[in-house]
């Protein structure tokens, strides 16, 4: 089951639209993550519309009628991977431990807020991953976003693909 992972849209604020790559990436992709601060509705609908399978939460940016959709933390199953998404937690210092604590029966948590690309993995074995942002790259050198592998159980090809 092949994957994407994006967060931090921030449309139209911050672009007008998701970069070409990414769109091309919905459309080879089994199912697609966001990790919330969509920032407009349309943005929901239109990926909804494209994506095989979206696992989506709201963020701090997203306003009521996106929070009316879409839960704060999602749980999902993808290629036997247990998967949460959620959009903030908490400053980098202690994230492994806070995360492990908060989703002990996760296998990955996908998160956003930063803007920061992240993979680390828990002394739990919890892989943490924060794709950035395909749009707004903020203190980071590039936008980016992930692409990855999840089949029998297990995640691989976790690649960062910058924009």
């Amino acid at each position: 089951m092949r994957l994407l992972l994006i967060s931090d849209t921030h449309l139209p604020r911050r672009a007008r639209d998701l970069p070409a790559p990414v769109w091309a990436e919905v459309g080879r992709c089994d199912a697609v993550v966001h990790a919330g601060d969509w920032c407009d509705l349309e943005t929901w609908e239109r990926l909804s519309a494209r994506a095989r399978r979206l696992v989506a939460v709201y963020g701090n940016n997203d306003g009521p009628d996106l929070r009316a959709r879409l839960p704060e933390v999602a749980r999902e199953v993808l290629g036997g991977v247990r998967f949460a998404v959620v959009h903030e937690t908490g400053q980098a210092q202690g994230r492994e431990k806070r995360c492990a604590e908060r989703f002990p029966d996760t296998d990955v948590l996908v998160f956003g807020h930063s803007h920061i690309p992240w993979d680390t993995t828990a002394p739990t074995g919890l892989r943490l991953l924060n794709p950035g942002s395909p749009t707004d790259r903020r203190r980071q050198p590039h936008h980016t976003y992930l692409t990855a592998t999840a089949e029998g159980g297990a995640l691989r090809d976790v690649e960062l693909h910058r924009v």
